[in-house]
């Protein structure tokens, strides 16, 4: 089962095999796919099918460790992600740090994947959690309104975040954490906790001419053992901006893998609070995968994002759901051929798009639509085929 999750990075670590060699380890993952993408909403504001090359959350990392002695060992990581279907550059924008671990842990500091994602992209049947099939299209983002690296939402109005075409349009808690340091517990007979804090680096002085404070924690505590993976997390962050906007998300899920087939669960509550008021949005997902032979196996997963509620009031048609199948072929250990479908309905009042390699729908919001009028792709209905592969080394 060539599943690799987008693990918590550092969760890793609390393995004493992870970096046992003393030389830098080189690894990565090419994934590239031709993808139909169609957007639909009422005949007003058609936006028709779209062709392109996506590459899929692709990236290089290098990784090493070094024995210190007395039990203790440095380790590293820089991981830089790879859009290589255009002019991309190297970084450290993946999962990228330097810590200390031994008998009491693991201690790392840089850019993290925290608890609450790490449990979202384990329970995703996408190989690496990616693609238009992802989970993040509707966990964490409160009617749409609540994505990483956008303004922050407004409960009052629930305005939808500006997604550009083929960008990550995934919530604050699905995106990695900069600036953070985390503590990742031994792991006990299965069990083990991990707590991450998101130092306030970005506080804007006195006179500054935009408010900003962003600080956070992310905890949680997974069991793995055996066939079953199971987790509950908890992810806070204050935005710090002048509406005093807050944000917290929930998530309780896990995976059994009976051998021929798995079953994954999970429950998502996200909460926002600003001066306008609350707002708060329940998600749930169900998927699984089955082995059709040795080496193709079905992948399928159904998420529903319930209407949010606004101080207690359910807003309607603000929800969505996502319906997601495909089949994955392993030629060896390391590639893979795959074909996904993938169905994203919003309601009437809800603009959520893709979560990775967004159609870039809520980018039009507010635009001319030829006729004198304002588009609004509230509604709108995304369909997507994806085929290619996918290569890790």
């Amino acid at each position: 089962m060539q599943k690799k999750l987008i693990a918590l990075a550092v969760a890793g670590l609390a393995s004493t095999g992870a970096f046992a060699q003393a030389n830098v380890t080189v690894y990565g993952v090419a994934d590239a796919t031709f993808d139909v993408v169609r957007a639909s909403g009422d005949a007003q504001n058609e936006l028709g099918n779209t062709t392109r090359v996506s590459t899929n959350s692709s990236y290089i990392g290098f990784k090493g460790a070094e024995a210190l002695g007395n039990g203790l060992t440095a380790v590293f990581q820089f991981e830089s992600g790879v859009g290589f279907d255009n002019n991309g550059a190297l970084g450290a924008t993946r999962d990228s740090f330097v810590g200390l671990s031994g008998g009491f842990g693991t201690v790392v500091l840089g850019k993290l994947t925290a608890p609450t994602r790490a449990l979202g992209g384990a329970v995703d049947v996408n190989a690496g959690a990616t693609g238009i099939g992802s989970n993040g299209a509707l966990l964490g983002k409160l009617g749409g309104g609540l994505v990483s690296g956008a303004t922050p939402f407004n409960t009052a109005v629930q305005d939808a975040a500006l997604c550009g075409r083929s960008s990550v349009c995934v919530s604050p808690f699905d995106d990695r954490w900069t600036n953070a340091i985390a503590y990742v517990s031994p792991s006990f007979a299965g069990l083990n906790a991990t707590v991450a804090y998101v130092a306030n680096e970005n506080k804007a002085f006195h006179g500054a001419a935009t408010s900003a404070n962003t600080s956070g924690y992310d905890v949680g505590v997974k069991y793995a053992n055996g066939p079953l993976m199971a987790a509950v997390t908890y992810n806070a962050v204050r935005f710090g901006d002048t509406d005093s906007t807050k944000a917290s998300d929930l998530r309780v899920g896990g995976v059994y893998d009976f051998g021929v087939a798995s079953i994954r669960a999970i429950f998502d509550r996200v909460r926002g609070d600003d001066n306008f008021g609350r707002a708060t949005q329940n998600v749930f997902g169900l998927g699984g995968t089955f082995n059709v032979t040795p080496a193709g196996k079905i992948i399928g997963q159904a998420y529903l994002a319930r209407d949010v509620k606004a101080d207690g009031k359910s807003v309607d048609d603000t929800g969505a759901k996502l319906f997601v199948i495909g089949y994955e072929h392993s030629l060896s250990k390391r590639t893979i051929l795959k074909a996904v479908y993938s169905h994203l309905n919003n309601d009437k009042n809800a603009s959520y798009d893709y979560g990775i390699n967004a159609v870039g729908l809520n980018s039009v919001n507010g635009a001319s639509n030829g006729a004198g009028g304002v588009m609004s792709t509230d509604g709108a209905t995304l369909q997507g085929v994806q085929i290619g592969l996918r290569h890790s080394f």
